[in-house]
């Protein structure tokens, strides 16, 4: 079921377009990539979700509804520049921001306490923030991020300042929040974690969308035929066997295996193949090698640029 979605999003900052003509889905209890270059658009939809500023034209509709000023309890947003106030004592300003969330001082203490526990960060309540590091300040705003709860979550490059420990802690928080009923928006650049945590993306360039839909789906649309075979025996009768029905593109003769990758022709059946090479030596792997989504990101940014290299 959606939850969320745009249609038609248009805005503008004086000469420069920021969005043209954006509509996308977000289907509940799903982790949603939104994706794209710096200045692709990402951080104008981000901040027109929460009524940061207003679409020129165009609608967004939360919960079936256009968005209005309380749905904003409904969504909670860590962006990608961090706005805690560096004097204030962390437990005041996480207590004041849960505050303005909705929640009342005594549900505050009551969350606040449990995330702080969970964390491991109790001795952090009366340090200032600016005694924090970037990644201490980052846990603290995910904290206040999260606390009430909302059905619609926004993270904005949320792994930055993380060593690999706690960027895998917040990931699976991330997770954890999805098998709760949580949806979210995820923004980043690290094609490894959206290929990780990402149910469906969109992928905007140049104010426009270029591509959206499942990650798995996606991958499939942009597969190039190609194959990687293990194999015992000797490279030359692996060539030797060569038909029309595919070509060797790259060869790995290192011992103690050896592996070539193949591309297919579009009439080629993988059975053939196999019966083709099984005589050869002893084939120890055939898989298909799927795209990943850093390289179809590359790809169609690059095939967007080509088709409109002057467009704002």
């Amino acid at each position: 079921m959606e939850i969320f979605r745009t249609e038609n999003v248009v805005k503008k900052y004086a000469n420069h377009l920021a969005l043209d003509d954006i509509s996308l889905s977000v289907q509940e209890g799903s982790i949603f990539g939104l994706l794209g270059p710096n200045g692709a658009g990402k951080t104008t939809l981000i901040r027109i979700i929460n009524q940061i500023t207003a679409p020129d034209s165009g609608n967004c509709f939360l919960f079936g509804e256009k968005l209005k000023s309380d749905h904003i309890y409904n969504i909670g947003y860590l962006p990608e520049e961090r706005g805690l106030y560096k004097k204030m004592k962390v437990g005041e300003q996480a207590l004041y921001l849960a505050r303005l969330k909705g929640l009342s001082k005594k549900d505050a203490l009551i969350k606040l306490k449990y995330w702080f526990e969970k964390f491991e960060i109790q001795a952090w309540w009366d340090k200032k923030v600016e005694e924090l590091s970037k990644g201490m300040q980052q846990k603290i705003q995910f904290i206040v991020t999260i606390l009430h709860e909302p059905k619609l979550l926004i993270f904005d490059e949320p792994f930055s300042g993380f060593d690999p420990i706690n960027t895998n802690l917040l990931k699976q928080e991330i997770l954890d929040l999805k098998k709760k009923g949580a949806t979210i928006i995820f923004s980043t650049h690290n094609m490894g974690s959206v290929e990780e945590l990402c149910d469906s993306i969109a992928l905007i360039n140049k104010s426009r969308k270029i591509l959206d839909g499942s990650i798995h789906d996606i991958r499939k649309t942009y597969k190039s035929n190609i194959f990687e075979v293990k194999f015992e025996g000797k490279f030359n009768r692996m060539e030797a066997a060569m038909t029309s029905l595919y070509e060797i593109i790259d060869v790995n003769a290192d011992a103690p295996n050896h592996s070539i990758k193949i591309k297919l022709t579009s009439d080629a059946d993988t059975n053939d193949i196999l019966r083709i090479l099984m005589p050869t030596g002893r084939i120890i792997a055939f898989n298909e090698i799927i795209p990943n989504m850093n390289d179809i990101f590359i790809k169609i940014v690059e095939e967007t640029n080509a088709q409109s290299p002057n467009k704002n």
